[in-house]
């Protein structure tokens, strides 16, 4: 099973923030720039929680509130849960499918490193399957 820092090094640690005290819209805007589904919510080198587009769902809009005067602080998923690049995928599947959430922070030495999406978990797992298929077809084959 791949762990989480091979998934790492072959997507890049790139992760994208926003400060406890941002309005809610701006967390949206830079959601929609980066063409991502959640945040980190970072004071400096410090990972207070997660915003994603669920909160924004739940916590937001359908309490009626306004994204300009809400600050991120408010509606963040907090503390937030991580994972290690030693993690496995499948760990990483777990602890989603249980936690019912599509990211995970990825931490080293209380750092973040990177981001993972359900996404890319789902496609680490079609990979590896479709390896052991071919594995299995050779085998058969040969």
């Amino acid at each position: 099973m791949q762990s989480v820092n091979h998934l790492l090094k072959a997507k890049g640690g790139e992760v994208f923030s926003v400060a406890p005290t941002d309005s809610v819209l701006r967390a949206i805007e830079v959601m929609a720039t980066h063409h991502v589904g959640a945040l980190l919510v970072m004071d400096g080198e410090s990972l207070l929680g997660i915003i994603s587009e669920r909160d924004y769902a739940r916590k937001v809009i359908l309490k009626h509130r306004s994204s300009h005067d809400t600050p991120v602080s408010d509606i963040m998923s907090s503390p937030p849960v991580t994972v290690t690049p030693e993690d496995t995928v499948h760990h990483c599947m777990e602890i989603m499918t249980q936690h019912r959430f599509r990211h995970l922070p990825v931490v080293k030495s209380g750092r973040v490193v990177g981001m993972l999406s359900i996404g890319d978990l789902v496609k680490a797992v079609i990979h590896e399957q479709n390896l052991r298929i071919e594995q299995l077809e050779h085998y058969i084959a040969g």
